[in-house]
């Protein structure tokens, strides 16, 4: 590797142009890199508290939510059982929809301060929190909102230890 780089710094020399050293990771390479372990920590406390879902980690760059990078993992199952009276829930579009709800609010799912507008769902189990570069997202669904929590707190904490 040193003998490429020594190479691609003689070879930019040749020519005129000045290399760049990158010292540091950009944010969303950053994620990309720890939303694997964020994900894998979510799997195993959702695997100690005996539920399925699907979880979801999601990183925002800046102050204004105008894109975001995310990554997701189903844990058992990505839909529940259905019932009499339900068709089921496709808990990978909860997990997404409590995201989705805290991309534009800011604050963890369920408590907008306000009504859910259309394609949100107002439940608990998301938490956002603001990171040194951005904003770090983690949401769980697939048991009940006190236990989606405690698995998105998992994902949370090992995002907000890099980012």
């Amino acid at each position: 590797m040193k003998k490429v780089s020594l190479l691609l710094l003689i070879a930019l020399s040749a020519f005129g142009q000045s290399p760049t050293v990158q010292t540091e990771l950009k944010p969303v390479r950053v994620f990309d890199a720890v939303a694997d372990s964020a994900l894998a920590s979510m799997r195993k406390r959702a695997q100690e508290l005996k539920i399925h879902g699907a979880a979801v980690v999601a990183f925002i760059e800046g102050d204004v939510t105008q894109s975001w990078s995310s990554k997701m993992v189903i844990v058992g199952s990505m839909k529940d059982n259905p019932t009499e009276k339900s068709r089921g829930n496709n808990l990978l579009a909860i997990a997404y929809a409590k995201a989705a709800e805290m991309a534009e609010t800011l604050k963890d799912s369920g408590h907008a301060g306000r009504p859910p507008m259309t394609g949100e769902n107002g439940w608990e189990g998301g938490l956002i929190k603001k990171g040194k570069t951005g904003y770090l997202i983690a949401a769980f669904s697939g048991g009940p909102s006190e236990s989606d929590l405690k698995v998105s707190q998992a994902g949370l904490e090992v995002l907000a230890e890099k980012l």
